[in-house]
């Protein structure tokens, strides 16, 4: 695997059992190839089974290539965000782990990461495409990034950061990176909120992150989508990391005619699993049907 590319696969036995019952021919869609990680084991599993992959991060997919090598022409691996993938042919499974690789995120120079200092960045796109971190701090007024730190974030104290960050900017000045917008953020907080389990800057940096890269955007692309790709019986696999993500998946799974809901509840983590891989924690598991009849 690429060198300090680490991408352990979260709920493995449960994808794994989602497809089980599946035919013993097809092709499997993963729509986050990453590392290869769940594409490795539902290959082994499959021996039937065909794999196209899709990536846009470079680094993944020499991982994944690295990874899945033993597969020899079973594999083809495709540089292109999920969003802008179209079918030619139906697949017998779609997969799709929203969460972000910890390799990305302990990458200082992708701006993602509140422990290490980096660019104000937070843009998924490795060719650098599209408006930064610190762009759209700048942007918004105070009372549209309070809005985005609550509705993305969740966070309580959003109109108190929103109000200090755009005090203190301007932030798209490459004077400051991640390390000052975190302390500023912490700031916000009572000293005692400061150092708890979870940063305090966590859910202020997982809202810039996903209106930065439109991340509910493409997932509402990929959730109306995905139902066409699969042929009659396949099944449809969401891995999702925050309520927000979770609610736009159990909502379209409900609500689209052309799928049957097999998971009425979300699968999680085992403790097993939470005590050897901390991102497995937030992690929930949603399974869908294509319908026999017509769409």
């Amino acid at each position: 695997m690429q060198p300090g590319f680490n991408h352990e696969p979260v709920l493995a036995h449960q994808v794994l059992e989602a497809f089980a019952s599946l035919p013993a021919e097809g092709v499997l869609l993963d729509c986050t190839l990453g590392g290869g990680g769940h594409s490795s084991l539902l290959l082994e599993a499959h021996p039937g089974w065909q794999l196209i992959g899709l990536d846009q991060d470079p680094e993944a997919r020499k991982a994944a290539a690295t990874k899945l090598a033993t597969f020899g022409e079973r594999v083809q691996i495709i540089a292109t965000n999920f969003a802008s993938y179209q079918a030619t042919s139906p697949v017998v499974a779609v997969l799709a782990d929203l969460g972000v690789s910890s390799h990305q995120l302990n990458q200082a120079e992708r701006g993602f990461s509140f422990r290490s200092d980096g660019p104000l960045d937070m843009r998924m796109n490795p060719e650098g495409l599209g408006e930064t971190a610190a762009a759209l701090i700048d942007r918004l007024s105070e009372t549209e990034l309070a809005d985005l730190l609550f509705h993305y974030g969740e966070e309580k104290l959003a109109r108190r950061i929103a109000r200090k960050l755009v005090a203190e900017g301007p932030w798209d000045n490459g004077e400051r990176g991640t390390a000052a917008l975190a302390y500023a953020i912490a700031g916000c907080y009572p000293p005692k909120q400061r150092h708890g389990r979870i940063h305090a800057a966590t859910r202020s940096f997982q809202a810039l992150r996903i209106a930065v890269n439109n991340e509910l955007g493409v997932l509402e692309q990929l959730l109306e989508q995905a139902p066409h790709w699969l042929q009659a019986g396949g099944r449809f696999a969401v891995i999702s990391f925050h309520s927000l993500e979770d609610r736009l998946v159990k909502n379209s799974f409900k609500s689209n005619p052309a799928l049957r809901v097999i998971t009425r509840k979300p699968l999680v983590a085992d403790e097993a699993e939470e005590a050897s891989n901390s991102r497995s924690r937030s992690a929930k598991l949603r399974v869908s049907e294509k319908l026999l009849g017509p769409e």
